[in-house]
């Protein structure tokens, strides 16, 4: 005899095997027992939901002569007849290679003849969404006023495709996808029927990989047992026929992106096509993968939700501590576009290998994602040690702000005006500008940093004591608009010198900034001298004369 595909074997033949669909089988046993069939039904939801066969068990359990609590006995000879397919009570219709007005016509002929056995005709209408505007018209009053005796059920997985005249004739079931738990407790039960050695981890993984299908759990398992025919099934030995990538992988691709390695994130996606899997299907995971981070950074107690593995689960929060939700923002953004390119690139690897540098070198790009990734790796280089510098490398033939201040150049090419400031920097600013190097040593992570680059000026035409921190780096508009920070630095500065100002972060701008003079200490040199007056600043800026 010949070999049946596991997902034919091991159809449903009563309520009670369907599985992930109780809200439908309870309401078609209650209708059943009851006695309240309606005359059209529409059975909407995805594929390998299990529309086909509820609609194939409802139309046995309505001629069933001995029915079994609202489910058929599948004994009796229409039972049997219609289980083997050749009843003429029961016709299916493939409406996809059926569409026509024609067609449709000819049902609503038929329809006119009782059937020659049992209570009911039953008219299984598959994938009806593909039939043709004139044929769903010539369907409309039939499907509206059948006989008694006649039942209409149509299947589709596009709902939306239908007309609504259509839909106000029928009830509408709508189909869920069928969870993993419920999925791998199938084939787990199946297995041991087929006396099959199979690992959890593996079936828990097919059924993940079915996508809330049951006959594509049932297809893919199928494979898999084919290809290691007589052997135990690994998760290893899953991975490998399904040409997936374990989360193993992706992990390694995480830390090698967050450590700014591209050479070893190459190296990591290089096994993988040596391994034979396929590019656009890694990138669809590892964007999942991510997801999953973002909603363990964002939730607490969700393992359930996330359906992975307590050590997977383990793992993802090991890694959310690793990363801010801006960067994994950043990452899934950039992956989203990689993955709609891939559909017509010729050239998939090289399209991949140019995000994971992107993923590795976030100064490639100015958005703000990106500037807030140059933060992170410019804090961790600082945890370790590491020296760096924070104005940006000045593109070739361009002279940084910073540089152009110093030397007396701006990036217009022209000198800045010596301007003289009309009045004198208040006392304050002046003790404040004395002690700014101890000021900013007492400031925290990354803001040091670019403090250490600013300068401390005044309104030197109006000569208020208002405190201006102008940053001479553009990436230090992230300060500009935190009033955290200058109030961090407003209470450091309380703290040192006992002096209370107002501060206001600014980001240097000739034009806008033109008011804007830098502190001299000079007069409170003179009446001050006793004062501890900190030198070390062999970068000074020059003071205005």
């Amino acid at each position: 005899m010949s070999y049946t595909a596991l997902y034919r074997k091991f159809r449903p033949d009563t309520f009670a095997d369907v599985k992930g669909q109780d809200h439908i089988v309870t309401t078609l046993k209650n209708q059943i027992q009851a006695d309240r069939l309606g005359h059209a039904y529409l059975f909407c939801g995805t594929r390998g939901t299990g529309k086909t066969t509820i609609a194939k068990i409802l139309a046995k359990a309505v001629n069933c002569e001995h029915p079994v609590d609202g489910s058929p006995c599948n004994e009796c000879a229409s039972c049997k007849a219609i289980q083997a397919g050749i009843s003429t009570n029961v016709i299916e219709i493939d409406a996809a290679s059926n569409n026509g007005v024609d067609n449709i016509r000819e049902i609503r002929d038929e329809v006119a003849y009782r059937p020659t056995q049992g209570r009911f005709k039953v008219y299984i209408i598959d994938e009806v969404h593909m039939l043709s505007t004139g044929a769903f018209n010539a369907l409309l009053k039939t499907l509206e006023e059948p006989p008694s005796y006649v039942i209409f059920i149509l299947a589709t997985t596009e709902a939306n495709k239908i007309p609504v005249t259509i839909l106000s004739r029928c009830q509408r079931y709508d189909f869920k996808r069928i969870t993993v738990d419920t999925i791998a407790a199938r084939l787990k039960e199946l297995m041991e029927t087929e006396q099959v050695e199979v690992e959890d981890k593996a079936i828990r993984y097919i059924a993940k990989a079915a996508d809330g299908a049951m006959r594509d759990a049932l297809s893919l398992l199928d494979q898999c047992i084919a290809f290691y025919l007589g052997q135990k099934l690994t998760y290893e030995k899953v991975l490998e026929v399904l040409g997936t990538v374990d989360t193993e992988i992706f992990s390694r691709m995480l830390r090698c992106i967050l450590k700014g390695d591209v050479s070893g994130s190459i190296h990591t996606l290089e096994q993988l096509i040596i391994q034979g899997k396929e590019l656009g299907q890694f990138v669809t995971d590892f964007t999942w993968y991510l997801r999953n981070l973002l909603l363990v950074r964002n939730t607490e107690g969700e393992e359930e939700a996330l359906d992975v593995s307590a050590e997977q689960y383990r793992i993802l929060q090991e890694e959310s501590k690793m990363v801010d939700d801006e960067t994994l923002m950043r990452y899934i953004r950039i992956l989203s576009e990689l993955s709609s390119q891939l559909r017509y690139a010729v050239q998939k690897r090289v399209l991949v290998e140019v995000a994971l540098v992107k993923l590795c070198r976030p100064q490639m790009e100015t958005n703000l994602d990106s500037v807030l990734d140059r933060l992170r790796i410019l804090e961790e280089k600082m945890e370790q040690g590491i020296p760096v510098q924070a104005v940006q490398a000045a593109a070739p033939g361009q002279i940084p702000a910073q540089a152009a201040e110093t030397q007396g150049i701006y990036p217009s090419g022209e000198a800045a005006p010596a301007v003289k400031p009309t009045k004198a920097a208040p006392e304050d600013l002046q003790k404040i500008r004395a002690q700014w190097k101890a000021i900013v040593g007492q400031t925290s992570g990354m803001f040091r940093q670019f403090l250490q680059k600013s300068v401390p000026k005044y309104n030197g035409e109006t000569g208020d004591a208002r405190l201006f921190v102008e940053f001479q780096d553009s990436l230090g508009a992230m300060y500009v608009d935190r009033p955290e920070a200058a109030q961090e630095l407003q209470q450091i500065i309380e703290q040192t010198t006992g002096k209370t100002v107002e501060v206001e972060m600014i980001l240097a701008d000739q034009k806008k900034n033109s008011a804007l003079s830098e502190i001299s200490v000079d007069s409170l040199l003179e009446e001050t001298v006793h004062m501890p007056i900190d030198y070390e600043d062999d970068d000074e800026p020059e003071e205005f004369e």
